[in-house]
């Protein structure tokens, strides 16, 4: 199982958002700075980086491209992308800066021909975030789901050539909630590309059930706070995921 270490980034800092994410106001700082956590991620073995440029999440357009640039010239692991990006423009900057997956989010559902297009000028390249909300995509911001279903696309964006598919379980209030086991093994079950879950393992119990259903095609899993805070020792989640 591969495990991403996770980077929000907010004002040039590492955040994450500790109540409804239509209120950026709320975001907690976990680091001050993203080059030299991304650099002690790597140096402690993981084999990936999940980046979110949290800012530009809310303003549908890149905005800590100094930030992410300088993690991307100064780690050798690679990285993967989301927050702000809304076309090709942006994908090809990306790519072209080295990025080594680009993850769509609400592009995803507003432009099926986008993930076409881009998956199929960057095979392997593309994965689509879906965040649910009992089994229904959440709408922007989080607090509340769309009437579709997050199967339908992420059988739709897998038929459109989409290399993976970042799943997360949202609570109302806009939260990360705990794993929802049966629903990322269920997604996994019924599509031929990987998923990895996000969010919601606070401990290397919580890791290793997850893990125990990798045969599902439950590929990686980006973990977030746990790390910051000590909830999970970093060497400890490695050697499990690679046990």
């Amino acid at each position: 199982m591969i495990l991403y270490p996770s980077l929000h980034i907010k004002d040039g800092t590492v955040a994450r958002l500790t109540r409804s994410s239509s209120d950026s106001r709320q975001a907690e700082i976990l680091h001050p700075n993203p080059v030299e956590r991304a650099l002690a991620f790597e140096a402690e073995g993981f084999p990936w980086l999940h980046i979110v440029d949290l800012d530009g999440a809310f303003a549908e357009t890149s905005v800590n491209n100094a930030v992410i640039e300088k993690i991307l010239q100064n780690v050798k692991i690679p990285v993967q992308l989301s927050g702000g990006i809304h076309d090709h423009a942006a994908i090809d900057h990306w790519m072209n800066k080295g990025v080594a997956r680009i993850v769509l989010t609400t592009a995803a559902q507003e432009n099926p021909l986008l993930v076409r297009e881009a998956a199929s000028r960057y095979q392997g390249r593309i994965g689509v975030k879906i965040d649910s909300i009992g089994g229904y995509v959440a709408r922007k911001g989080w607090t509340n789901a769309s009437s579709l279903k997050a199967l339908d696309l992420a059988l739709r964006v897998e038929d459109a050539g989409a290399a993976a598919i970042i799943y997360a379980d949202i609570n109302l209030d806009g939260a990360l909630s705990e794993v929802d086991l049966e629903a990322t093994i269920d997604l996994a079950f019924a599509l031929t590309i990987p998923v990895i879950a996000s969010g919601g393992v606070n401990s290397l119990q919580d890791l290793a059930e997850l893990k125990a259903h990798s045969n599902s095609g439950i590929e990686g899993l980006i973990l977030g706070r746990a790390l910051y805070n000590g909830a999970i020792d970093a060497q400890e989640a490695l050697a499990l995921a690679k046990s």
